[in-house]
Formats: structure tokens, sequence, C-alpha cells
């Protein structure tokens, strides 16, 4: 909402979500879990009331605008990581070489990719949780950052270069988020 020379969003809490914000830095705090996140950004005022966070800016330019809906957006994705959680679904695909796919670690590990005899692996970034099941896989998580990346760090270890990428060939691809862009 927009008051004269004034920019401001507010986010509803839902009921066993708590929300501090101290010195720059926002906590939530939900049945999920807690994530932390570094709001620190001159000419902008965020302000935790009872049941909402009220995101503001006096006399914005353009780039306050935008990161006062940036920030907002974070917050919302904090909110719901707490509460719901993140899901993203992968499918292994191969048409001739049996991929054999493993968790080891904190990464995963790619066997057999186009009849290569190197392995390949993605990174599992901390907070997520990769399950394995026959030729599907589910990444998990409280931080929707940390799930996309570590989904992005699968499907990136079975590209290959100087093929059309719209023709899908052998590889990890994401096939489902379990998350929409909400109003």
């Amino acid at each position: 909402m927009t008051i004269a020379g004034k920019i401001e969003s507010t986010i509803a809490i839902p009921g066993g979500v708590s929300v501090t914000y101290d010195a720059g830095i926002m906590k939530v705090k939900g049945p999920k879990g807690e994530l932390s996140r570094n709001f620190a950004y001159p000419n902008i005022e965020i302000v935790v009331g009872e049941g909402e966070v009220s995101v503001s800016c006096e006399y914005p330019r353009v780039k306050d605008k935008a990161m006062v809906g940036t920030f907002v957006a974070h917050i919302r994705n904090m909110v719901r990581g707490v509460t719901e959680g993140f899901k993203y679904d992968l499918k292994i695909v191969f048409s001739h070489f049996p991929m054999k796919v493993a968790v080891k670690g904190d990464r995963v590990e790619i066997n057999n990719y186009m009849g290569g005899h190197a392995p390949r692996y993605a990174n599992i970034v901390k907070g997520c949780t990769v399950k394995i099941s026959g030729q599907d896989v589910t990444v998990e998580g409280i931080d929707i950052e940390a799930c996309g990346q570590t989904a992005a760090n699968m499907e990136k270890a079975t590209q290959r270069g100087g093929f059309d990428k719209r023709v899908f060939e052998d590889g990890i691809y994401i096939v489902g988020k379990s998350h929409k862009v909400r109003q």
C-alpha cells in the first residue's frame, strides 16, 4: 500500500510461528524448524507486531520499492517453510545406460551416466534431505533456496555441453515443485 511518499506491506504470521527481528537479522521459528536471514538495508524499516510483520520505506526510490517487495517475498517464504516446508520432485531419465544414483554423505553420486566410468557428484545444501526411490528423487527442506539449489545441482551434474537443452536426454530433471506463486 502506498501513502503519499510511503510504501508499506504487511505479512500475516500464523499461529504457532514466532518472528523476531534484531539488528537486521530476522529469525522465524515454527513447527518444522527455524530460519534466519539478514535483512539490513538502508531506508527500509521492518517492524514485528502482534500477528504480523510490516515492511515499509518512506520516500522510496525504484530500488527501495523493489527491495520492499523482495523482503516481503523472503519473509513469506520463511514463514511457509517453517510451517509447511518445500519439496522438489525430480525424475531420473535414461534410455540405454542405466544410471545408478545414491546419496553419499552430503552429496549425490551419479554412476554410469551415458556409460561413463567416472562418477558425477551433486552437492546437497545444508538443511535439505534427498530421498531416492527407483527413478524418483525427492528434495525436501524448510529453506526454499537450499532446496532449489540442491535440485539444480543434480540437474547440472547430468548436463551435457554442446547438445540442445530442449531435447530431453539422459539425466535428472525437475518435474514438480510443492510451491506456487501466491498473492
